[in-house]
């Protein structure tokens, strides 16, 4: 893989190239595999979503705190507008660092990104889902009393509550097309239904995998990724040049 990628390391973070790339630009946010299992390490997810959707991936430093984070994150996706079109991506406590980056976008008025990618979401700081404990023993490497530790952290002293930290509480209308992938036996099954729930009736397009296991949804995510960046890439080229984009939505 690393023949046909190239991998730079430069201010904003990790940026890997593929061969030919297209215009899009995927701004990737891992979660922390210290805290949950993930894909597969956040490197090698970045090169090989790199090859599956022929975009450009930056993987950004970002401070490790509300809001301090997500400000990074901010500026991250900024850079990545001045090199094309962008989609977010983020995984696990990623994800919900992206959610927030869509709704921070959006309450500022500026321009969304293309599509949004949110893998095993965690999207509720207030840990109340039922599926973190009814799916708990299903992933022998999810610690949901070190995750609570960690959301307690992140937070410094913000409520969990604020949208911003829990984006499954906000209101969630003019949010870019959203694909949200997850398993069912995932302790974070809860919050990515409910998301697609909510955001599908706030009349977002809403793509929701629901997958078997976590096997199953590492064998799949990648493609299911890279189709719906390539999807909402050309939909959103047609919309500049002046072709209208039919939108098709998926309720969950």
């Amino acid at each position: 893989m690393r023949s046909e990628t190239r991998v730079e390391t430069g201010s904003v973070g990790v940026v890997v190239r593929p061969p030919n790339p297209t215009e899009t630009v995927v701004l990737y946010l891992p979660g922390d595999r210290r805290l949950s299992g993930a894909l597969e390490p956040a490197p090698g997810l970045a090169e090989r979503l790199a090859l599956h959707a022929g975009a450009v991936v930056v993987a950004p430093r970002h401070r490790t705190a509300f809001p301090a984070a997500l400000e990074d994150v901010h500026s991250a996706y900024d850079y990545c507008r001045t090199q094309g079109p962008v989609a977010v991506v983020g995984e696990r406590q990623g994800a919900g660092l992206a959610a927030a980056l869509l709704l921070r976008l959006r309450d500022l008025g500026e321009p969304p990104p293309q599509c949004g990618v949110l893998v095993s979401a965690l999207l509720d700081l207030t840990m109340q889902a039922p599926s973190l404990q009814l799916n708990a023993t299903a992933d022998p490497t999810f610690d949901v009393a070190e995750l609570g530790r960690w959301a307690e952290r992140y937070a410094a002293g913000t409520a969990p509550t604020n949208p911003l930290l829990s984006p499954l509480l906000a209101n969630l209308h003019g949010l870019p097309p959203v694909q949200l992938l997850v398993a069912g036996t995932d302790p974070l099954l809860d919050d990515s239904v409910e998301f697609a729930n909510r955001a599908a009736r706030s009349g977002v397009t809403v793509d929701l995998h629901v997958r078997p296991d976590a096997a199953s949804l590492r064998a799949e995510a990648l493609a299911a990724m890279a189709a719906f960046i390539r999807t909402w890439g050309v939909r959103s080229a047609g919309v500049r040049s002046g072709t209208p984009a039919v939108r098709t939505s998926h309720p969950a």
